[in-house]
């Protein structure tokens, strides 16, 4: 599966546009992705219209609804089962790779069960198999070192004193953080593998140093590779989970080249698995997203055009600019953005005052918005809207490739997603669910209290739930992407 966070359609019409334009495509042409394009997925959480990461990945993993914040856990907080656990207990190899932190919601839901997905901590020592299921993950790659190291080691993310990285080496996990052993992996690599490139988040595409941390789709081709290599032998077959996560992230920024350059990755990393399908024809694909993020618009009131032209010359995210604007003195930031951000990092020419001075508030009112104000200089020129930096309630695109998957033909709810995964590898999820009873959810030391419900579940005549009413959202919860 592949999970393209905060991925919308009117993404997928930016990144097409933008291809053909500057590559100078037909009007009919269609990306790789659009090709494969089967329905539609609804989004929503128990609790809300409007879902997060965690409860939107816990939908794809355990086919059920949660509320936002849950990692691998149903409404009522007990944890449930997913097809990555059940695909492990039954044979299969897995997988979970993302361009995020390994923690972050979606990787975890897959493989994690907690009540509140800041509990990153114990997410990484339950993706490692310190849990009551054990080893259940062969080869995870991406970010997010900092909450595998002790809160005694620079830079760790962890509460305690826990090494976890240590704990995987123990728990027979061959360990790496850098490119150069990535490149050395070969196909035949044993099992399992545990590789994090950053402290953090991977980098955004546009921002990427090839020499550090290898792509999205580097890392897909690489997963692919060994789990055939090393279930060739073998009856079952694997399971993968694989993200592109940081297309969300650029939504929440509003930062438009960011989201682009990511998508483009996205593209290419869908291109890797349609190869290896076409060469593995016993191997299906199903790719959707969690939510939409950012309410995209492309063309702004009152004219109907924009111009994606203008996101080409852009040639760094405004992660990455706006800490460097936060460095210069206060009274020489307006000079530095007219001369240095705006014409050599966004490759634009005749700005206005407006939008240095837009710029320089975003920088003194905070990162969120100055990120947001740099990012809405480059989209007022290419009449980009933006609606939100959070997450929207819309549809999102479903994307299938390979044998079976023509029954998500149509309008699927995303728990349907789940349910196809585990029709499709003939899982068995009640059991799993049953291995979990006793399972941890709480991370010790960590305060959790949690919001409200807001939607009114009712049932029909035949059984069927139902939300009758909505009766307010969660501002304690904005905080999730």
């Amino acid at each position: 599966m592949i999970v393209s966070d905060g991925f919308g359609v009117a993404s997928e019409t930016l990144a097409r546009t933008y291809v053909q334009q500057i590559d100078r495509k037909p009007y009919q042409w269609l990306s790789n992705l659009d090709e494969i394009l089967v329905g539609t997925s609804r989004t929503k959480a128990s609790d809300s219209l409007v879902t997060d990461s965690a409860a939107g990945a816990t939908a794809f993993s355990c086919g059920k609804k949660s509320y936002n914040g849950a990692i691998g856990v149903t409404d009522d907080e007990k944890p449930c089962g997913t097809v990555l656990e059940a695909a492990k207990l039954q044979g299969y190899k897995t997988g979970l790779v993302t361009t995020s932190r390994i923690t972050h919601a979606t990787p975890a839901s897959f493989a994690a069960h907690v009540v509140d997905r800041d509990m990153e901590g114990l997410i990484a020592q339950h993706e490692i198999g310190d849990n009551v299921l054990g080893n259940k993950v062969d080869l995870l790659l991406g970010g997010g070192l900092c909450f595998f190291q002790p809160n005694t080691t620079k830079g760790s993310c962890r509460t305690d004193t826990l090494d976890a990285w240590k704990l995987a080496q123990t728990k027979g996990y061959s360990t790496f953080s850098d490119r150069a052993s990535f490149d050395a992996l070969k196909t035949s690599a044993k099992l399992p593998l545990l590789g994090l490139f950053t402290s953090g988040h991977m980098s955004y595409e546009i921002d990427r140093d090839a020499a550090k941390e290898p792509s999205l789709a580097e890392m897909a081709t690489k997963a692919l590779n060994i789990l055939h290599k090393n279930t060739e032998n073998s009856k079952k077959g694997f399971f993968i989970m694989i993200e592109a996560a940081r297309i969300d992230m650029a939504g929440h920024d509003n930062d438009p080249a960011a989201h682009l350059r990511d998508i483009l990755q996205y593209w290419e990393t869908i291109t890797a698995v349609r190869k290896f399908i076409d060469a593995h024809p016993d191997t299906s694909m199903v790719a959707t997203s969690d939510h939409e993020t950012g309410g995209l618009t492309l063309a702004v009131d009152p004219d109907y055009v924009f111009y994606p032209k203008f996101l080409q010359p852009v040639k760094k995210s405004t992660e990455v600019i706006c800490p460097e604007i936060k460095k210069i003195p206060a009274d020489k930031r307006s000079e530095f953005v007219r001369t240095t951000v705006i014409p050599q990092y966004l490759g634009l020419a005749n700005v206005t005052d407006s939008d240095v001075k837009s710029i320089v508030d975003g920088v003194a009112s905070g990162s969120t918005d100055c990120k947001h104000s740099v990012g809405h200089v480059v989209s007022k020129y290419a009449h980009i809207g933006w609606t939100t930096g959070g997450h929207t309630g819309v549809d999102v695109g479903l994307y299938a490739y390979g044998k079976g998957t023509e029954k998500l033909h149509g309008n699927n709810e995303n728990t349907q997603v789940g349910e196809f995964l585990r029709d499709f590898l003939r899982l068995e999820l009640d059991s799993v669910t049953k291995r979990l009873a006793n399972e941890t959810t709480v991370q010790p030391g960590f305060s959790w209290s949690r919001a409200p419900t807001t939607l009114l579940t009712r049932r029909d005549a035949s059984g069927n739930s139902y939300h009758e009413q909505v009766d307010s959202y969660h501002p304690a919860r904005a905080h999730f992407h």
